[in-house]
């Protein structure tokens, strides 16, 4: 019985068809950016969500600091 929770992943994501597209465009002469752009939709999923579990731990920290007081 297959449920609501049951997901799977059919081929690859927009970040890296976005990123191999960068990639050709780089190796082929087409764009003359840095190689940290080429990259970027590789590593900036990844940051944000650092950032965000980042926050959310500062924030609950800080919540449990102001339930203290």
């Amino acid at each position: 019985m297959e449920g609501v929770m049951d997901s799977k992943s059919n081929g690859v994501g927009f970040g890296t068809l976005i990123f191999l597209l960068f990639l050709g465009l780089k190796l082929g002469g087409a764009i003359d950016w840095s190689w940290w752009w080429v990259f970027a939709p590789l590593w900036v999923p990844v940051g944000a969500g650092l950032l965000l579990v980042f926050l959310a731990v500062l924030l609950i920290g800080v919540g449990k600091l102001l339930k203290k007081l």
